[in-house]
């Protein structure tokens, strides 16, 4: 008997948090052991993945539940979030059994309504911008570096500190003034080729606001905005 099937043998749950490449083959070395406890998959991956390892888990035996894990490493001082959701009708109770783990830690369980993926989901939303809006800041610091105006960007951006994630209700105003915006970040892609730096996520921003084009000084509810970056 291996080590891993010792230890399957002896959980009711399995916590995968790993790098997110590694994240199907961590399922599939599971599923060969048919684990017919609770999966919990926590890693940063989108719900397509996740649904294909419930899909080959659940066909093992197991009981898949969809988690997200949100925050900064808990402290004494600090919390992190673990956002839970499972299969309707049958995830009740495996996340009530998650969820009494971290009774009494720094570990937050919120329960999701929705099905498998709605936590990733979660995950892969705020991700994109937080990760995206660091890449952004970084090539904008470079770009001020290049010309030495590094103290006026940061006044600029701590006199509007507020996140626009924070604030979805901005956003029918920015799709009204996208006509405007997108041909801005045309010129700010120009700039940054010629400082020689990194454009794509400018050039990808110049492509988000353009869908926004027919919006043009509309006064729009922001579901309706939201729908038109995309088909759904």
């Amino acid at each position: 008997m291996s080590d891993l099937a010792e230890l399957l043998a002896a959980c009711e749950i399995v916590l995968s948090v790993c790098p997110p490449a590694a994240a199907e083959d961590v399922a599939r070395a599971v599923a060969v052991h048919d684990f017919t406890g609770i999966y919990v998959e926590a890693n940063a991956i989108s719900p397509t993945r996740v649904q294909r390892i419930a899909s080959l888990l659940t066909a093992a035996g197991s009981h898949v539940i969809d988690a997200a894990i949100m925050g900064a490493p808990p402290a004494a001082d600090r919390c992190v979030r673990l956002y839970l959701c499972g299969e309707p009708g049958r995830a009740t109770r495996p996340i009530a059994t998650v969820s009494g783990v971290f009774t009494g830690t720094q570990v937050q369980t919120v329960a999701l309504d929705g099905g498998l993926g709605t936590a990733s989901a979660l995950k892969m939303a705020h991700a994109q911008y937080q990760k995206a809006a660091r890449a952004l800041a970084a090539v904008s610091h470079a770009l001020a570096t290049r010309y030495e105006i590094t103290d006026h960007l940061i006044a600029e951006a701590e006199r509007n500190a507020s996140s626009p994630l924070a604030h979805p209700e901005y956003l029918p105003s920015v799709a009204a003034r996208a006509w405007r915006w997108a041909p801005e970040m045309h010129e700010v892609t120009d700039t940054l080729d010629a400082a020689g730096l990194p454009s794509d996520l400018a050039r990808a921003a110049s492509e988000v606001l353009t869908r926004w084009t027919p919006d043009k000084d509309a006064d729009l509810p922001l579901d309706v905005v939201l729908r038109h970056l995309g088909t759904w």
